[in-house]
């Protein structure tokens, strides 16, 4: 799933492409459902063309495209989703779903093997519900280690599903959650309100590291992810967790262990991440 690199690479490529440019139609294909209201009696079809995009925003793992009339498109990739960027007269690209014809000569595309995606068209309302329902960005000064012991101290789950939680930190997912807690040396199932505050210092340090280095490379494309000119990410070479068990651990060359935790895939290793408590660094 697409998580805050791989969105924000996304938002920085079509930026450029999109800022100024008005739609001039609207096509839906196979799955209409793709494109959704969220203001009661707005018929986004009917309403998008004539609109020209005025700014990108990106909140979290959702990106956000403003329209000058003040409404507001909010793009969810989820699992497969893609938004590319090709010219109006190419061909259908796999599992589209949705075209926006731009006056340049090229469309926005939307394309999604598992249909699970959305592109939502919102007032300034809906955008405010959307960010109270999320946390702070990994590299908000909002978020401190301070702030995030405190609210750990209040979760007695496990440390992966906490940060998975979008309401914790926002742009967080499998991916990165694995990478951030074996840099910071914690196991994924260790009860969150355990955690230390120099545990939250490392841990916060190794969150803004990892998402630091996948948007220096473009994301990590392991499947499906695809920049909107059809590039994968370059990221999954950095990975010192994520997709790596049965490799050995490369701090300790213990052979890395996965495990499922909230329901996802989880990638640790057992000597520098153990159970019990900290360990210290080497």
């Amino acid at each position: 799933m697409p998580e805050l690199p791989e969105v924000e690479t996304v938002r920085r490529i079509v930026e450029p492409a999109l800022l100024g440019r008005r739609i001039e139609g609207v096509t839906l294909r196979d799955f209409a459902g793709v494109l959704e209201s969220a203001i009661p009696g707005v018929d986004p079809v009917a309403t998008l063309p004539g609109q020209s995009f005025a700014a990108t925003n990106r909140r979290g793992k959702y990106l956000l495209l403003r329209l000058d009339s003040g409404l507001t498109l909010i793009v969810h990739l989820r699992m497969t989703g893609r938004l590319l960027l090709t010219p109006t007269a190419a061909p259908l690209v796999r599992f589209e779903h949705l075209a926006i014809r731009l006056d340049d000569g090229n469309d926005l595309r939307f394309s999604d093997q598992r249909k699970f995606g959305r592109v939502v068209l919102a007032s300034d309302a809906g955008v405010a519900l959307l960010d109270s329902r999320l946390g702070p960005e990994p590299g908000s000064p909002r978020l401190t280690a301070a702030s995030l012991h405190a609210a750990l101290k209040r979760r007695p789950g496990k440390i992966k599903n906490a940060l998975l939680d979008q309401s914790l930190i926002a742009g967080l997912g499998n991916i990165y959650v694995d990478e951030a807690l074996y840099r910071s040396r914690i196991h994924p199932e260790r009860v969150a309100n355990t955690l230390t505050q120099p545990e939250c210092v490392s841990l916060l340090r190794a969150v803004r590291h990892v998402i630091r280095t996948a948007l220096d490379n473009q994301g990590t494309t392991f499947s499906t992810f695809e920049n909107p000119y059809g590039e994968a990410g370059g990221n999954a070479v950095f990975l010192r967790a994520y997709g790596r068990a049965g490799l050995p651990c490369l701090r300790c060359g213990t052979p890395m262990v996965r495990i499922v935790v909230a329901g996802r895939g989880t990638t640790f290793c057992p000597t520098c991440q153990p159970l019990d408590g900290p360990m210290p660094p080497s």
